[in-house]
C-alpha cells in the first residue's frame, strides 16, 4: 500500500458569469493576492485590468530577436560576400555600399528569429509544456472549458488563510468553492 501524502495547493471558487468573475477579480486584487488566476471558457474584456496584470515583456523579446536576425543576416552577408570570397558583379563594388544587396536575407532572418523567439519566448513565459497541473485533479474545473468561471487563489500566496481565504471567496460570490490538493 503506497501512501501519497498531499498538500494543498489553494482554493477553486466558481462564479454564475462573466459578470461576477469579472468583479471577483476586482475585489481578489484588492485584497493583495499575487499567486491567483481566472479560468473562463472565453476571453473577458478588461480582466487583465481587473486582475491588476501588467503587460507582457514578450514583445522586447521579439524585437531583440528581430534585431540579433538583422545582425546576425548582415554579418553573414557581408562577411562571405565582401571579406571572404567579393563577389563583384557586372562592376558593382563589394564593400559596404552593396548592403542593397543583403536586404532579401536581413529580411528573412528577422522574421525567422522573430518567430522563434515568440514561440520559445511564449512557452517560457507561461512555463509550458506542463504535463499535469493540481486544478485538473479538481471535480468542476473541467468546466472552465465549457460554461464555468472560475477563481483559483494559491496557498503559496502570502495572503492566503485557509478560513479567511474561503470566506472571502464566498463573500465575493463564489459558489462550489473547493480545496484543492496536489500530490508531494
Amino acid at each position: 500500500m503506497s501512501t501519497t501524502r498531499k498538500r494543498v495547493y489553494g482554493y477553486l471558487a466558481e462564479f454564475k458569469n462573466p459578470s461576477q468573475l469579472y468583479k471577483a477579480a476586482e475585489k481578489v486584487r484588492d485584497a493583495g493576492f499575487k499567486k491567483w488566476d481566472c479560468y473562463s471558457p472565453y476571453p473577458i474584456h478588461g480582466l487583465d485590468g481587473a486582475m491588476g496584470l501588467k503587460r507582457s515583456i514578450l514583445p522586447w523579446f521579439v524585437f531583440f530577436g528581430g534585431i540579433t536576425g538583422t545582425a546576425t543576416a548582415f554579418t553573414l552577408a557581408y562577411t562571405t560576400q565582401v571579406v571572404l570570397y567579393p563577389t563583384v558583379v557586372q562592376g558593382k563594388p563589394a564593400n559596404i555600399f552593396t548592403v542593397p544587396a543583403f536586404f532579401p536575407i536581413m529580411f528573412e532572418l528577422t522574421i525567422l528569429f522573430s518567430g522563434f523567439t515568440v514561440l520559445f519566448g511564449l512557452l517560457a513565459l507561461i512555463q509550458l509544456p506542463r504535463l499535469n497541473h493540481p486544478l485538473f485533479a479538481s471535480r468542476q474545473f473541467h468546466r472552465a472549458t465549457d460554461d464555468g468561471f472560475f477563481i483559483a487563489i494559491e496557498a503559496r500566496d502570502h495572503q492566503f488563510s485557509p478560513e479567511k481565504t474561503r470566506e472571502m471567496l464566498a463573500e465575493f460570490g463564489g459558489s462550489n468553492i473547493e480545496l484543492v490538493e496536489e500530490e508531494e
